[in-house]
């Protein structure tokens, strides 16, 4: 039954392989189930909801991919979304949580379309490269300071903005353990280094006592706090439209270029031979809509999937493996809940620095390239806000081209994605 489900035989694989394969990426991307519910528990949602939420969409995106297109890529709600979902949108502009989840759904929507339609690949096909580099390092920016912030490292200060904080205290030096702890075993090439680095802290911190112990197992909370809880109309009311577009931006990128640079790894896309990048695009947008009406930010096909393909996953039976394993994870609701901020954001600083790699792919020698880049990248920390590092950018990228003349160089893309942005600051200034 499996070989004739997932075609094992034609991949070059076994069951054996494949289920090992799907253990490696779970434990390098299970803690999500950790952070997650702590970032996005900071507008006000019900924690273990959240917990529920995110551990249901990482499966049910996982099963997804893993019958339609037959990749073995995880799925899970993506980082740096669910920190803009939860820092800016929220905290910052002041919406509520029920209408960002609403332009989460709308943003999945819209990207099922364009998926359909064609759209999406014109898009990647149109944005430049220096740019699509330069928001992924931006992303990582903003989540390092979100990190440094909530482990008490980075404080506020009157006279320069930010500051070192105290490093005294038990937690601030916890935090930067663990991101030690997390490095070193990552360089020594363990698996689940993250999601080691998360429980090492955990546990110190109740020795110490700055944390409670609420348990290990339980039986999975109810998940109906933030079940359905979405208010569509009033992310269109509420002046989200802006939001919304930088939702689909966001997941264009970095799903689409995750998506593929896996599937080449797994030599599941070869020049001049069939393959279902079209399912495993369609599965990735489907499981945003889906994970918005369970309650979390979106869903997106995780990086650390390469480390199951690196163990020989080649088939959907890898991601039949991870969502059963998310499945299992609902069990662990109160460890989930005993997690401080200040054992999460060592693993956000830490995959805050892996997102910066990025920054070497931008061409530092064109500088009609590069300056847009670092304006991109630069303003999503320093304004706290995702979308406005995506607006700076485009916009940028479009006058120095312009005004150099190289319009003949802009895709219609670029330049319509930055005339959206100069709408979005005339009509909907924050």
């Amino acid at each position: 039954m499996l070989e004739r489900l997932f075609k094992l035989s034609e991949h070059g694989t076994s069951v054996r392989t494949e289920l090992i394969a799907g253990v490696t990426t779970f434990l390098t991307m299970s803690y999500i189930i950790f952070v997650n519910p702590d970032i996005l528990s900071t507008t006000g949602m019900d924690r273990n909801a959240v917990f529920v939420a995110t551990c249901l969409a990482a499966a049910l995106g996982s099963i997804v991919m893993g019958l339609v297109a037959n990749w073995p890529i995880g799925m899970a709600p993506g980082m740096g979304l669910n920190a803009f979902f939860a820092f800016t949108v929220v905290a910052a502009l002041g919406f509520t949580w029920q209408q960002a989840l609403g332009a989460v759904f709308i943003s999945g929507c819209i990207f099922v379309l364009l998926t359909v339609t064609g759209v999406r690949s014109w898009l990647i096909a149109g944005i430049p490269h220096s740019l699509r580099s330069a928001i992924a390092a931006g992303i990582g920016l903003f989540l390092a300071i979100i990190a440094l912030k909530s482990a008490g490292i980075v404080v506020a200060n009157k006279a320069t903005l930010v500051g070192l904080g105290d490093l005294k205290q038990t937690g601030p030096l916890l935090a930067i353990l663990g991101f030690f702890i997390i490095a070193v075993l990552d360089a020594l090439k363990v698996r689940g280094s993250i999601l080691i680095g998360i429980l090492a802290v955990t546990i110190l911190s109740w020795i110490f006592g700055v944390s409670q112990f609420h348990g290990i197992v339980s039986a999975p909370p109810s998940i109906m706090p933030t079940f359905l809880q979405l208010d569509i109309v009033g992310a269109l009311h509420g002046g989200l439209v802006h939001i919304i577009l930088v939702f689909v931006l966001v997941e264009v990128f970095d799903a689409t270029g995750t998506l593929i640079g896996i599937a080449k790894r797994a030599n599941l896309i070869q020049e001049g031979k069939p393959n279902r990048l079209s399912r495993a695009l369609l599965a990735d947008s489907a499981a945003i809509v889906a994970g918005s009406l369970m309650g979390t930010s979106s869903t997106t096909a995780f990086v650390e999937s390469a480390s199951g393909v690196q163990a020989g996953g080649r088939t959907g039976l890898t991601a039949i493996t991870i969502a059963v394993l998310f499945i299992a994870a609902l069990f662990f609701s109160p460890l989930a809940a005993s997690v401080p901020a200040y054992a999460t954001a060592p693993a956000l600083l830490y995959v805050a620095g892996l997102m910066m790699r990025e920054l070497t792919e931008i061409e530092w020698d064109d500088l009609t390239e590069a300056a847009p880049a670092a304006i991109t990248a630069l303003a999503m920390p320093f304004t706290y806000s995702i979308a406005n590092g995506l607006a700076f950018g485009f916009i940028t990228y479009v006058a120095v081209k312009v005004f150099t003349g190289r319009w003949s160089m802009l895709h219609p893309a670029t330049q319509i994605v930055a005339a959206l942005f100069v709408v979005r600051f005339a009509f909907f200034a924050d």
